[in-house]
């Protein structure tokens, strides 16, 4: 009878258990947010659990006001929000998945409709009205005079009109997959980039002229294009095409660029800048590469990190030509990066997100960095324990619009006064933030039980220093079960507060709840990631060669256990993607340390994922190591520690993950069926990597959860 009554009692547990994940899930999250080229508007999409729309205010009073009326959780994401130079028109994409690694474009259907929903652009005029979609396609550009939408389809390029009036059309076609869409100023030319497998290049559709121009064709990889203030030059970055003689696998090479500038009329393309031949002059892999600008004053300015970090740089114009320009201006000195880039209007200033700002620990914060195109004067202009990313200057620059949240508060869009004029030097860095939309916080989303996440700093067996973010239940001295959480990418950083990703803001709020069940977390970040350098961001024996990053993860868990705080016997460890492979490799590695696991879709073996098996599978030369390297990948997968892989662990992930393949969770299922392992799985029906339907992205995170509770706490 006793057992009896447990086995009723579980499942109400486990019930109460999912309602509260469920409340913790419950938060808004904007993304997408953009300015009118011209004026005071702003805009941006806010998912409110699946629900995603637009959203639109104006200055100076920037009321939200609620644009389209999407009710479903239907995971059909926004991206490309744009607003026409005249401010009248709305336009975005709807549906897709632009995390993707492959199939991006393919309809995305989690709720398993017969007839799922295409990727389009939809246009709605900004006094509400109703919605058009325009056309099927993706990357929508609205010409300087507002009247038409440029759009890519299939690779090719289309346009439309913004109303909808009549039907798109296709406006060229070239051979490869065209991308980087832009009109010219006078809007009567379109300049764009081509994939043509081995080596790309950058082109101009001019409205009239039956042929397409090309600039400064080569053998090279070109992209990133820019055009001058008055369309009669063009600025882009050229790399090495794909081909030559195979190098080794095993260690880091540098990987040069250049930057290049050509006439908009003739084609003729000439040297502006050489990276320098190093690690660190390699080509920027953060967010939006180079970040190429042609900003005011004839200025060129990208991101480089040559000195170390991602910083911003400027080289005037006027010198190409002349042979490699001479050293460029460095815009953002100090030990911090920069990414989330933008270019004002009047191209007088540049703003990004920057882990920068007068507390010591901001190294582990984003706020708001606005600097000159000419010469270094960076301002953090949002200091303090917030975080703020995602920045851009209205139209009119009288306003700095971004997206702001605190340990505590969920991200909501924010604005702040510029004062007169528009720039740096009309701001001060204590000018009130003004977050808008906190009516759209659920009653029952609680923040108020949110911990302050606390920095803190360890060393790896090869001495690396390693950040982490430690959640401390509170409880006093009892022992506390204790849980490792590993990001993915590898480029990323787990933050003191709310991410501005959308799927790490699941991790954090998945690890606040963990907290709130009496678990210890600790948010490692790992060598790989972003934020503390070039050499930390690009270790050697990394990934496949090595796996060096292990090193940080299995610290972590080292760490933990010297805490008085921590049951030493009850370490858990859980991740996604490359978060998830780290996961699978530490309780293959050290089942001893890490008790139990949740591997949220991760990479397991290295030669199914990797192109290493068939890599120069066309060249009679290999690569010098390519044995190593083979041998070396091996070694670095989970699978080859299965045999002493002890501890339980729950798999999960979506059969329409784009990003890692399903095989990889089934060879591993397989592997530790055979072995004896306890493991439990879940698999998510149509959905994708980053978990785009809402409800299941609660399901499989109060899944982690329950089973942490059921390993250590029942």
């Amino acid at each position: 009878m006793r057992k009896l009554v447990l086995f009723f009692l579980l499942p109400l547990s486990l019930a109460a258990q999912e309602t509260n994940f469920t409340n913790f899930k419950k938060y808004p999250f904007p993304t997408e947010l953009t300015a009118a080229p011209t004026g005071g508007r702003i805009a941006w999409a806010l998912d409110e659990e699946g629900r995603r729309n637009v959203y639109v205010a104006e200055g100076p009073n920037y009321t939200p006001r609620k644009l389209t009326d999407f009710e479903a959780d239907d995971a059909q994401e926004i991206t490309s929000l744009s607003i026409s130079a005249d401010g009248q028109w709305v336009v975005f994409v709807r549906g897709g998945d632009h995390g993707a690694n492959w199939e991006g474009g393919l309809p995305v259907d989690p709720v398993s409709d017969i007839h799922p929903f295409k990727m389009q652009i939809a246009a709605v005029p900004w006094a509400g009205g109703a919605l058009k979609y325009l056309s099927e396609g993706d990357a929508p550009v609205i010409s300087p005079d507002s009247k038409t939408v440029a759009f890519i389809r299939n690779g090719q390029v289309w346009t439309v009109p913004a109303d909808g009036s009549t039907a798109a059309t296709s406006l060229f076609t070239t051979r490869g997959t065209v991308s980087g869409l832009q009109w010219s100023p006078d809007g009567k030319r379109l300049l764009f980039s081509v994939n043509r497998t081995d080596h790309a290049l950058i082109g101009i559709f001019t409205t009239g002229d039956p042929s397409l121009k090309w600039m400064g064709a080569a053998f090279a990889w070109d992209g990133s294009p820019q055009w001058s203030g008055d369309g009669s030059r063009v600025v882009f970055v050229r790399r090495k095409g794909v081909g030559g003689a195979p190098d080794s696998l095993t260690v880091n090479h540098p990987n040069p660029w250049s930057i290049y500038i050509a006439d908009a009329g003739s084609g003729r393309a000439q040297l502006l800048w050489k990276s320098p031949a190093t690690l660190r002059g390699s080509y920027p892999s953060t967010d939006g590469g180079p970040n190429l600008h042609w900003a005011a004053g004839n200025t060129i300015v990208f991101l480089s990190y040559q000195d170390g970090w991602p910083h911003l740089y400027s080289l005037d114009a006027g010198s190409a030509g002349a042979g490699p320009a001479g050293q460029p201006t460095l815009l953002t000195p100090g030990r911090f990066m920069c990414e989330h880039i933008k270019l004002s209007t009047d191209g007088r200033y540049l703003v990004c997100s920057a882990n920068a700002g007068p507390d010591r620990s901001d190294v582990e914060r984003r706020h708001v960095l606005m600097v000159p195109v000419d010469r270094p004067d960076p301002q953090v202009m949002t200091p303090g324990k917030g975080l703020e990313w995602t920045p851009v200057i209205t139209g009119d620059g009288k306003t700095l619009a971004f997206l702001s949240a605190t340990p505590q508060r969920p991200p909501l869009p924010a604005v702040m006064r510029l004062g007169s004029g528009s720039g740096a030097d009309a701001a001060a860095p204590s000018n009130a933030i003004t977050v808008l939309c906190q009516d759209r916080i659920p009653a029952d989303f609680p923040m108020q039980t949110f911990i302050e996440p606390k920095p803190v700093t360890f060393r790896s067996a090869d001495g690396m220093e390693v950040h982490a973010d430690l959640f401390l239940p509170p409880g006093g001295a009892a022992r506390k079960p204790a849980i490792v959480y590993l990001h993915g990418g590898p480029p990323r950083q787990m933050l003191l507060g709310w991410h501005y990703s959308a799927y790490y803001s699941n991790a954090y709020a998945s690890n606040q709840y963990l907290a709130s069940l009496g678990f210890v977390v600790l948010a490692v970040n790992y060598r790989l990631g972003i934020g503390y350098g070039y050499e930390f961001n690009h270790p050697p024996h990394a990934g496949a060669m090595g796996a060096s990053e292990y090193l940080d993860v299995r610290a972590g868990g080292l760490w933990l256990r010297k805490q008085r705080y921590v049951d030493t016997g009850k370490i858990g460890i859980y991740g996604g993607s490359y978060g998830g492979f780290l996961t699978a490799l530490a309780l293959g590695k050290d089942s001893k340390l890490f008790a139990a696991g949740v591997d949220f879709h991760g990479v397991h073996d290295w030669f199914m994922q990797s192109s290493l098996t068939s890599a120069l599978k066309d060249q009679y030369e290999k690569a010098p190591d390519y044995e190593k390297a083979l041998k070396t990948a091996w070694l670095s997968s989970p699978v080859a520690y299965v045999d002493k892989w002890t501890s339980p662990v729950l798999i999960i992930q979506g059969d329409d993950d784009r990003n890692v393949r399903v095989s990889q969770s089934i060879g591993l299922v397989n592997r530790l069926e055979k072995k004896g392992v306890p493991y439990e799985s879940m698999i998510i029906v149509d959905d994708t990597h980053e978990w785009m339907k809402w409800s299941n992205a609660v399901k499989v995170y109060g899944a982690a959860a329950d089973f942490f509770v059921r390993k250590f706490l029942r």
